[in-house]
């Protein structure tokens, strides 16, 4: 009986890291309400109440509401035809483009001293010496802190002159560092925690290089990415499930990241939602089953 016993401590015990050992789910997303910021010259966010209260029609409670925004306002993609004729539309992005290991670039030291600081193929370099060779398809997205700014027009666009795109300050990309991605990474997506893929300055010379080229090679862009400072540099997998917008340019997204969790800060709703977990919640039942069998 003692062996018995102790077999189920054992048995219980590795059942318990198990069930523990879950993927965490980041969201990585802003909410979109009447602060969501945008572009100037688009319009603003509108949400109405079409009804909220008691359907005596249905015998319960009941909500239905309206909402108008532009495609790119607060979390959004750029699908390719934003920049570039011909190029995937929102409905028509393959849906294995819009996934893929996570690729945290973190610049958060160097905007500190410049705002119009733009990610490098140096950064990227730096990035592999340290978690090895990218894998191909990824999600790279820039990691410089400015989500802690929005929505605050003023600090994000780093300027008074919020209609005023030429007066922007704020980091992105280099069009060399997205060309890199694409070339030798064959990149699945390229995203920012500021406004745009391109840096703020871009707007003076109204070129927009990292646009055209994530727009010509077909790549999504990501804009106004929340909390990257929840998600490893390496080791995530991103999600970014846009609305399948027929026609359009873009779309709001509500994009997430999971990864591998440590066993102190398990999450309830991947626990209940992964099939690896619920594989582990009946092996861990199971022991149960057996000890309380074996008494």
């Amino acid at each position: 009986m003692a062996v018995f016993l102790n077999l189920c401590v054992l048995f219980l015990t590795a059942s318990i890291v198990l069930v523990q050992a879950a993927h965490r789910i980041v969201d990585l997303s802003h909410k979109q309400d009447g602060n969501s910021l945008t572009w100037p010259g688009n319009p603003s966010y509108n949400f109405t109440q079409l009804f909220r209260g008691f359907a005596e029609l249905y015998g319960f409670w009941y909500e239905n509401n309206h909402f108008a925004m532009p495609e790119h306002m607060g979390t959004h993609i750029d699908a390719p035809v934003h920049t570039t004729r011909g190029m995937w539309k929102t409905d028509q992005i393959p849906i294995e483009k819009l996934y893929g290991p996570g690729v945290i670039i973190n610049v958060k030291e160097k905007v500190k001293s410049n705002p119009d600081y733009r990610v490098t193929v140096e950064d990227l370099m730096m990035w592999e010496k340290k978690f090895g060779e990218m894998p191909r398809h990824a999600i790279a997205i820039m990691n410089s802190g400015w989500s802690d700014k929005y929505p605050n027009k003023t600090q994000i666009f780093g300027s008074t002159q919020h209609d005023n795109a030429s007066s922007f300050h704020f980091p992105s990309w280099h069009v060399d560092a997205v060309t890199w991605l694409i070339n030798k990474r064959q990149i699945n997506a390229v995203g920012v925690d500021t406004p745009s893929t391109d840096f703020g300055q871009a707007s003076v010379s109204a070129s927009f290089p990292c646009h055209i080229t994530l727009g010509r090679n077909n790549v999504v862009g990501i804009e106004y990415v929340a909390n990257l400072d929840k998600v490893p540099e390496n080791g995530s997998t991103i999600y970014v499930p846009v609305l399948k917008l027929f026609d359009g340019s873009g779309g709001p997204a509500r994009v997430f990241a999971t990864y591998d969790d440590e066993p102190n800060k398990t999450n309830a709703a991947a626990i209940l939602t992964s099939p690896t977990s619920l594989f582990r919640f009946a092996i861990y039942f199971s022991m149960i089953l057996l000890c309380e069998i074996g008494r």
